[in-house]
């Protein structure tokens, strides 16, 4: 399943680009469709009737008579609904199929699991407000799967038994259940997201323009429109069901309320039990070293989830130290990249930084790079620094390149491509996970920044940006990266040699300081 998000998602950027692929920003698209549930439901709210008598004319008179705004507004509302169900799900599937449920994802996991009974709660009931034969049929079905259950013992349907069992109060009741959900909705998305940092709430400008142009195209083309005025004494047949709102009433009709509670709470629990279940091993946490630490917070700010924080230094007065969340730490290494402390250039035997991973730390990422630079020749030698998330850059090793795979492109300190180039490379490539495709979310962005220079720890001003080049590549790219490091190295070979070269230095390994 995997390998079907990421072939689809990579077709997807051929199209629409990393930053407007709307398969790698679903949770972004549906808080966007979420908010234009909320404008158009407030307008539909300002000018519906809630009387038995007047809630079906209102809603009739904005559709026929005030169709440039109230119309199109209803239309919104009913598109935006079922897009939101559709990404919901999207991104529960891509979520899973990527295994991002268990370890330090767990709590985002398990709070996204209420929300999609919310979704349905609040969608269903908004049907009932028009008070159509559609949202007749609606009730009656609901109605009927409920009192299957022991709580209401039978006594919901017979509501809907006489056309008089009706009254003004039903509506509203509808009206402020429909709206409360949703509030209990937005609350639980704050909680969905609580421990993620830099959540991207919304999508790209143009995803945006394009989403909301496609619904007012749907609008015109296609507005929403009530059914018959409902009538309890007869039953509602011929209807257009809306299948991503409505669709457990025929499948109760299918089977039964028994099998559709069966395979409700069914599901429910297992979404709720697959963090629980055994996984792979967790990659080890990160692990902070006190003298070494400065307190600078770097680490803290660039933490994607938020699983670092400062605290008074024990043995440093006046100092901070980074406290790393066990349950939170996603082991991609991304503070050790942030780390001042976390640069080749010093003269320590055993380079130990403020902050690392104890299944490749930085003293290990330097010892990996000496080595490979001592044994480079010919001409355009190369440095490929990889993510183990990304395309394998293993493969790519040779007499004339260094190739080194790191958890996550966002671990690598920018000092390393300056150690790189000064130690004998023509060139260095960077090659991580897809923009918006990163296993981390942040590592990819992190590094564009710090080798733009807007990022702290950043790429000295000395080194010369030709000398480097980065490729954005999904796992099972390897033939794309292998063309672009050949281009790479034909550009090299259009240089003069001594051009936007910096000095080298003598290696650390022949004086250890």
């Amino acid at each position: 399943m995997r390998s079907v998000f990421e072939r689809t998602e990579i077709a997807f950027d051929g199209a629409f680009g990393g930053a407007d692929n709307p398969l790698r920003h679903l949770g972004a698209l549906g808080l966007f469709f979420l908010w234009i549930l909320v404008v158009s439901g407030l307008y539909l709210y300002t000018v519906l009737d809630t009387s038995i008598d007047g809630v079906y004319n209102s809603i009739g008179w904005l559709t026929r008579e005030q169709w440039y705004l109230g119309g199109v507004m209803r239309s919104l509302h009913r598109y935006a609904s079922d897009a939101f169900v559709l990404v919901m799900f999207l991104h529960l599937l891509r979520e899973w199929a990527y295994g991002r449920y268990h370890g330090f994802r767990l709590y985002s996991w398990v709070t996204g699991v209420p929300l999609i009974w919310l979704v349905f709660i609040s969608g269903i009931g908004g049907y009932w407000i028009v008070w159509d034969r559609l949202a007749q049929f609606s009730a009656v079905a609901t109605t009927e799967l409920l009192d299957w259950l022991p709580l209401f013992n039978g006594a919901t349907a017979r509501n809907f038994l006489a056309p008089d069992s009706i009254n003004d109060r039903f509506f509203t009741v509808l009206v402020f259940i429909h709206i409360g959900v949703p509030l209990m909705l937005l609350l639980g998305l704050w909680a969905h997201v609580n421990r993620i940092s830099r959540v991207d709430y919304l999508p790209s400008r143009r995803v945006m323009l394009a989403t909301l142009a496609a619904f007012l195209l749907l609008a015109a083309v296609k507005p929403a429109v009530s059914e018959a005025p409902a009538d309890l004494a007869v039953v509602a047949t011929g209807l257009r069901l809306d299948w991503f709102i409505l669709f457990l009433h025929p499948l109760t009709d299918l089977t039964s309320p028994a099998a559709v509670w069966t395979l409700i709470f069914g599901i429910t629990v297992l979404l709720f039990a697959l963090p629980f279940l055994p996984h792979p091993a967790r990659q080890g946490i990160a692990v902070v070293d006190a003298p070494n630490c400065n307190g600078c917070s770097r680490c803290h700010v660039d933490c994607p989830y938020e699983a670092i924080t400062m605290a008074p230094h024990p043995d440093k007065r006046g100092h901070q130290i980074a406290i790393v969340d066990a349950d939170l730490c996603a082991g991609c290494g991304i503070c050790a990249g942030s780390c001042p402390s976390s640069t080749p250039f010093r003269s320590q035997q055993t380079l130990v930084t403020g902050i690392d991973m104890p299944q490749q730390p930085v003293d290990l990422m330097r010892q990996q790079l000496e080595t490979g630079l001592a044994k480079l020749s010919g001409r355009h030698r190369l440095v490929v620094f990889g993510c183990d998330q990304a395309a394998d850059v293993r493969p790519l090793a040779g007499t004339d390149t260094v190739a080194m795979s790191l958890i996550c492109a966002g671990m690598l300190p920018p000092s390393f491509i300056e150690y790189a180039l000064r130690g004998g490379a023509d060139g260095v490539v960077v090659a991580g996970c897809r923009d918006g495709g990163c296993e981390f979310r942040l590592g990819m962005e992190w590094t564009r920044q710090r080798l733009g220079r807007s990022r702290e720890p950043n790429l000295r001003q000395l080194v010369p940006l030709d000398r480097i080049e980065i490729v954005p590549v999904a796992r099972g790219e390897d033939r794309k990266l292998a063309t672009a490091v050949a281009e790479f190295r034909r550009r090299l070979e259009t240089m003069p040699e001594t051009h936007s070269k910096i000095p080298a230095f003598t290696r650390r390994t022949q004086h250890h300081g």
